[in-house]
């Protein structure tokens, strides 16, 4: 079997090798393997180029003009730095910019702790480990549409089962409990749901960090008899610390970008209470047709999520080097 399956490649190859022309196959012989190498991967690398790197070419092209998207036959004016200047002073994009970093250091943060103790309780695989992995990881299977949508049914103060049970163990009506509609439980709510979502993801990061340390660690320390206590924070936290800041880089990038589970939620309301920078950059292009601006703004959010990325890749790198 396998000396008939070796004579049909030959076959094949022979078949290949006579198809192929001489000007193109003596040109292919006279190239190196590394040059073979980008003959094979240069389309891959023209059509990333032309899908990530000309867009932002563009904009930041626009970001220095007066461009409008919804008059694309207007005469294009270069204005220097004024938009960026607009941008980096609008009390309202900094309002929006501050209620990015209360979403972010509080989705963060929740879904950290949690994940992680789900995590380290999942590693202890108990009976039933495997079924409930798979139940935990169910709402990060679902489209954020599914999710904000479900949510906003379970937020109803009139029928939704949130506040029949925040009823049931507080007494306050349920017609007084308005999650959606009060300016203080709003921002609240949508941290709620992303934590809900995204915590399976940052528990399965955590678990690959716990499933990575070696077992022969914990019995040596316990061989010195070290206490459980002393094992989890000395061997357990220190050894899963890289994977616990790298799912926090994944997800504070994410949602920094926060845009479709607030849309659907609160749509930036109350007011402007829940209205993020992603929110605010998407009125500012299509709404008030500022693309200029709109554009300067998308890299001010860029080069801001870029420079504190770079510096926390360079931390995780010291930690993983410890």
């Amino acid at each position: 079997m396998n000396i008939s399956s070796s004579s049909m490649v030959e076959h094949a190859a022979d078949a290949t090798a006579r198809a192929t022309p001489v000007s193109v196959a003596r040109r292919v012989r006279g190239l190196s393997d590394r040059a073979i190498a980008w003959v094979f991967i240069a389309p891959t690398i023209i059509l990333l180029l032309a899908i990530n790197i000309f867009p932002l070419i563009w904009a930041i092209y626009l970001s220095f003009t007066n461009y409008r998207a919804n008059r694309p036959n207007a005469p294009v004016q270069n204005v220097g730095l004024n938009n960026y200047e607009r941008v980096l002073t609008d009390p309202d994009i900094w309002q929006a910019m501050q209620t990015t970093a209360h979403f972010v250091f509080w989705t963060i943060l929740l879904q950290t702790v949690i994940g992680f103790a789900l995590a380290y309780l999942i590693d202890r695989k108990f009976r039933g480990h495997a079924f409930w992995t798979t139940v935990i990881l169910i709402p990060m299977m679902l489209s954020p549409a599914v999710v904000g949508n479900f949510w906003r049914f379970l937020y109803e103060p009139q029928i939704g089962l949130f506040a029949y049970a925040v009823s049931l163990v507080t007494g306050i009506p349920t017609a007084d409990i308005q999650m959606l509609g009060s300016v203080t439980l709003a921002p609240w709510a949508i941290i709620i749901v992303d934590t809900w979502m995204w915590t399976p993801y940052v528990m399965l990061i955590c678990l690959a960090g716990l499933r990575s340390i070696p077992d022969y660690i914990y019995e040596a320390a316990e061989v010195d008899r070290a206490s459980g206590w002393r094992q989890f924070w000395s061997i357990t936290v220190p050894m899963a610390l890289p994977f616990i800041m790298l799912a926090v880089l994944f997800r504070g990038i994410e949602n920094f970008k926060m845009f479709d589970m607030v849309t659907l939620l609160t749509g930036g309301g109350p007011g402007s209470t829940t209205e993020v920078a992603s929110i605010t950059l998407k009125r500012a292009a299509f709404e008030s047709w500022a693309t200029g601006r709109a554009s300067a703004f998308a890299i001010v959010l860029f080069v801001a999520v870029f420079g504190l990325a770079n510096i926390y890749v360079k931390a995780l790198n010291r930690v993983k080097q410890r």
